[in-house]
């Protein structure tokens, strides 16, 4: 069932999606070669709990997933497409690191992926992080009243298939609020104009992830959560929770 937000009720979610937008920032400032994934993953437990929230993703245990999350973020590095597990690993100069996080804040929740390279960055990594970008960014400007729920996907999906890179056809954005998957979904590749239609008081979880190697296919890790690319080559995820109003798309996870 699709829920529309009400304007007050929008507002509630900007200011979950402020607290995202805050850890985030934290995580990216001490993501430094040498830092460990654990560490980042505890940064982004303070923020959100020095501003009266909860983590979103801790103990979060959606249907595909065989047990549930044992962390506040996921830290996806370089082959790592979404939902990595941090643990015991230490950055590497030169890796790509995405980070997802998600928080709840009076009920509503918010949540939002940045993705970046510590150290010496690779001009390849760079160009898929920054055609990652402007994929969400083609996807929230087509998240119009009076759009449909494909012109998202197709605005994602011409920007990644036009670089050339690979797309997680099974995962995508999601409609979100208070629960952190609510519908619709929202995919990463889809034909324009069709689907439902798009309202004021819609909010969207819009999610492009793209892989460098150019193949849809990926490997699920023993760990049951973490989605590696099948070629070994690196992948990027950015995300932002977005309202559809009448004045246009508003961005609810930026700082």
């Amino acid at each position: 069932m699709v829920e529309l937000k009400t304007d007050a009720e929008i507002e509630a979610m900007r200011e979950a999606g402020r607290v995202v937008a805050k850890a985030l920032e934290a995580v990216r400032a001490h993501a430094e070669v040498g830092v460990s994934l654990r560490e980042l993953d505890a940064i982004a437990a303070d923020v959100i709990r020095d501003h009266g929230a909860k983590p979103a993703f801790l103990h979060y245990k959606p249907a595909f997933a065989p047990t549930p999350y044992p962390a506040v973020i996921c830290a996806s590095v370089n082959d790592v497409i979404v939902h990595g597990i941090p643990g015991k690993y230490r950055l590497r100069d030169g890796d790509l690191v995405s980070i997802d996080c998600g928080a709840v804040l009076h009920g509503w929740t918010g949540d939002s992926a940045i993705s970046f390279t510590v150290g010496t960055p690779r001009p390849a990594d760079v160009e898929l992080i920054e055609t990652t970008r402007r994929a969400l960014e083609a996807g929230i400007a087509a998240a119009v009243v009076g759009g449909r729920l494909g012109d998202i996907g197709h605005a994602i999906s011409t920007i990644g298939r036009g670089a050339g890179y690979g797309l997680v056809t099974d995962f995508g954005g999601h409609g979100i609020g208070r629960r952190m998957h609510e519908d619709p979904s929202v995919p990463n590749e889809a034909r324009p104009g069709r689907g439902m239609p798009l309202r004021h008081g819609l909010v969207l979880a819009i999610e492009p992830m793209f892989m460098a190697g150019g193949r849809d296919r990926y490997r699920t890790a023993r760990d049951g959560w973490s989605l590696h690319t099948i070629d070994g080559s690196r992948a990027a995820h950015v995300e932002h929770t977005v309202a559809i109003t009448d004045d246009g798309p508003r961005i609810l996870t930026a700082l």
